[in-house]
């Protein structure tokens, strides 16, 4: 959940470090530090601080400035201890300092055993164990012999980026179940959880794989296996600059990517396009193999579980295949029933959430066919995946996922039409018609887009309530939870969604004078079901924002607010009522005063459970 940096070169590292760390802030906010090798007394320094990046470049004013050309740095989410500048990271002492993105599981075991052998430890962190169980191992020699006997110890997930006080000029590092990359410019190497907290420097980089050694120093980068054997890894090369992952003239991150859902939708949707069909054989999946599965389970989390929610209707809806959206923490503890003519899809924009990751190995182990759906190239859920289907979206900043769940799904549309061609319940003429009419969606979205002053004005109207509700039904109802979790993630309304004909069950009762009601009515055939929702709500004194179709009628006792959307087959309205749901997640926001692109207790990659 946290973000890691590492350089060694010629230049001074403070800079580079803390520039590189702004990039990593999505990953976590609570706290930051950075450690340096001082170039004057070859001692390892370190300044660290509760808060955000500022907080800690505000107290390196008032304290000595770090020099050195090799150094970490950290930005944290906490897990084990509160956010504290003694619970920062980086954690050590004169011999060993590290820094740690992940969890270990074991670390209370091993700090008794380390107290036993005469150990104090200052804060509450598991990460203090792992530092102290290095210098423990560490017979000032043999750094790789140390790490090696260390991660035989260790239990959980980890990328820990180590300096060691007799080697001045070297990084050390290694991962196991949490992102990092090794960048490689000239004269100079760089470590980062993320690409775009490098991108500034070096465009090249190399992934390193599960208990991977790296040892960085300025003439690049020597890997080694857990066992010590020196190995050869490829060298990548990024295809997005630094511009891209900027805010490009934006107040926000998430206003910025809300506006590139267009251009993301064509980078995802048009190489999966050959002939006006779909054609998913460049991510090696062929029509025989989609024609044999059985059933389909999709596992996601958040957002990304959404995006297979409407995932799943489409597919059951044109392809008559049963499929299956499981949240992936409670996928795996249910003891799902899954056999090798299944296909499991695997969602996530980090392609390193902790918990999809255990569903798919669980899926692996008893013979599933493993799909992914990711954004990250290289990403640990990309690799273990039979078939990787990349969602090309570019860098998305901040923490609210706007166009990965965009292009999310976008393939599961593809993917649905595609299924239901091979499975002969669409005829190849309406294959390609469902293909043309989303390659309109781009420029639609553009237009919708346009609606920004009606969806900032609609905000207005929410933003001092306390509580909200989202309705829909069918389609309609998987839009409402991700309009919800957009609200309520980045405003801190509290908001919850639910299907329209479930009203009179119970939820109804939960209807005050003036309270919000979100209702979503895209879907034609169920237009007049939801409007009689509407207006049981709007008789109890709620106040209804209702978006629809542009082409449709609305009684003026039904609604309070109307934002009235462009109009194409109902089935791929989803990609175009999504848009007003986030804009109006985004102007609450703004209106609350809340930082939008960092809510408060989240973190934009969660690598842990």
């Amino acid at each position: 959940m946290c973000g890691i940096v590492g350089y060694i070169g010629e230049k001074e590292c403070t800079g580079i470090l803390l520039d590189s760390l702004s990039k990593l802030e999505y990953r976590g906010y609570d706290s930051a530090g950075i450690a340096v090798f001082d170039k004057h007394d070859k001692t390892i320094k370190t300044i660290k601080a509760k808060g955000r990046l500022k907080d800690l470049e505000k107290k390196m004013k008032g304290e000595d400035r770090l020099y050195g050309c090799c150094g970490i740095g950290h930005t944290r989410w906490a897990t084990h201890g509160e956010p504290s500048d003694i619970n920062s990271h980086p954690h050590g002492n004169a011999r060993v300092t590290i820094v740690h993105n992940g969890i270990i599981e074991n670390y209370k075991k091993l700090k008794e055993f380390l107290e036993s052998k005469g150990y104090v430890f200052e804060s509450q962190t598991d990460t203090e164990t792992v530092a102290k169980l290095l210098d423990y191992y560490y017979d000032g020699e043999n750094p790789i012999e140390c790490i090696k006997n260390v991660i035989n110890e260790i239990e959980g997930s980890y990328a820990l980026g180590i300096l060691f006080k007799d080697y001045p000029d070297t990084i050390y590092a290694i991962r196991k179940d949490s992102p990092l990359i090794v960048g490689k410019g000239k004269g100079e190497a760089f470590i980062a959880s993320d690409v775009p907290a490098i991108l500034k420097f070096t465009k090249n980089y190399y992934l390193l794989d599960e208990d991977e050694i790296a040892v960085l120093d300025r003439s690049g980068a020597k890997f080694y296996t857990k066992f010590g054997e020196l190995i050869t890894k490829e060298l990548i090369t990024a295809d997005f600059d630094e511009e891209s992952a900027a805010k490009g003239g934006y107040e926000h991150f998430m206003l910025k990517e809300i506006h590139e859902q267009p251009n993301a939708i064509k980078m995802t949707v048009t190489p999966r396009v050959t002939n006006g069909m779909p054609d998913f054989s460049e991510c090696g999946l062929t029509e025989k193999m989609l024609s044999g599965y059985k059933r389909i389970f999709v596992i996601a989390c958040g957002t990304a579980m959404h995006a297979g929610t409407v995932g799943k209707y489409v597919i059951e809806r044109l392809a008559r295949v049963p499929v299956t959206v499981d949240l992936a923490s409670e996928f795996r503890y249910r003891n799902p029933i899954l056999n090798k003519e299944d296909l499991v899809i695997l969602v996530s924009q980090s392609g390193e959430t902790a918990d999809t990751l255990a569903a798919l190995r669980l899926a692996k182990n008893v013979g599933a066919a493993t799909m992914s759906i990711v954004n990250v190239k290289g990403s640990s859920i990309a690799r273990e995946s039979d078939i990787v289907v990349y969602t090309h979206a570019g860098p998305e900043i901040s923490v609210a996922s706007t166009k990965a769940y965009m292009v999310q799904i976008a393939v599961f549309y593809l993917l649905a039409f595609q299924l239901a061609y091979i499975k002969k319940t669409i005829s190849k003429d309406e294959c390609k018609r469902l293909v043309s009419v989303m390659l309109k969606v781009p420029d639609i979205i553009e237009n919708v887009l346009e609606l920004s002053d009606t969806c900032s004005y609609v905000a207005s109207k929410l933003v001092n309530s306390e509580n909200l509700l989202y309705i829909g039904r069918g389609l309609d109802y998987a839009l409402s939870m991700e309009g919800s979790l957009k609200l309520k993630e980045i405003s801190y309304i509290h908001s919850e969604a639910y299907a329209a004909g479930e009203l009179k069950h119970g939820t109804i009762s939960l209807v005050t004078d003036q309270m919000p009601v979100i209702a979503v009515a895209t879907q034609r055939e169920l237009f007049d079901k939801t409007v009689s929702n509407v207006k049981e709500v709007k008789a109890r004194g709620a106040k209804v924002i209702l978006i629809t179709h542009k082409c449709m009628s609305v009684d003026e006792e039904a609604a309070d607010y109307v934002i009235k959307l462009p109009t194409i087959d109902d089935m791929l309205m989803p990609m175009i009522g999504v848009v007003p749901l986030q804009l109006i997640a985004y102007y609450a926001s703004v209106l609350r005063g809340n930082d939008v692109d960092k809510p408060r207790n989240l973190a934009k990659s969660v690598t842990v459970e």
